[in-house]
C-alpha cells in the first residue's frame, strides 16, 4: 500500500515540477519566475526524499539536503539581484 502512494505522491509533485516549469517560462514579471523557482526547488526536495523512501537508502536524504541549502542561498542572490543589481556588496 506505501508503494502506490509513494508513486501516487511522486506523480503528483512530477505535474506540480511541470506546472512550475510553466510557471518560470511565461511568468508575467520577475517575481513570477523567483517564486516558481523557489516551488521547484521544494518540489525538487520532495522528489528526492520520496525517491529515498522508495528505495530504502539515506543518500537521497543526504541529496535533498544539499538541494535545500543551494536552493536557498540561490533564491536569495536571485532577489538580491533582482531589487539592488548586484549580488554582493
Amino acid at each position: 500500500m506505501i508503494a502506490i502512494a509513494v508513486a501516487f505522491a511522486i506523480a503528483c509533485f512530477g505535474l506540480g515540477l511541470l506546472m512550475n516549469l510553466w510557471r518560470i517560462v511565461k511568468g508575467p514579471n520577475s517575481a513570477d519566475r523567483i517564486l516558481a523557482l523557489d516551488t521547484m526547488v521544494i518540489n525538487v526536495i520532495a522528489l528526492l526524499v520520496l525517491y529515498g523512501i522508495r528505495n530504502g537508502t539515506e543518500m537521497y536524504f543526504e541529496a535533498a539536503m544539499l538541494v535545500a541549502m543551494v536552493g536557498f542561498v540561490s533564491t536569495v542572490a536571485y532577489c538580491r539581484f533582482v531589487l539592488r543589481g548586484d549580488i554582493i556588496e
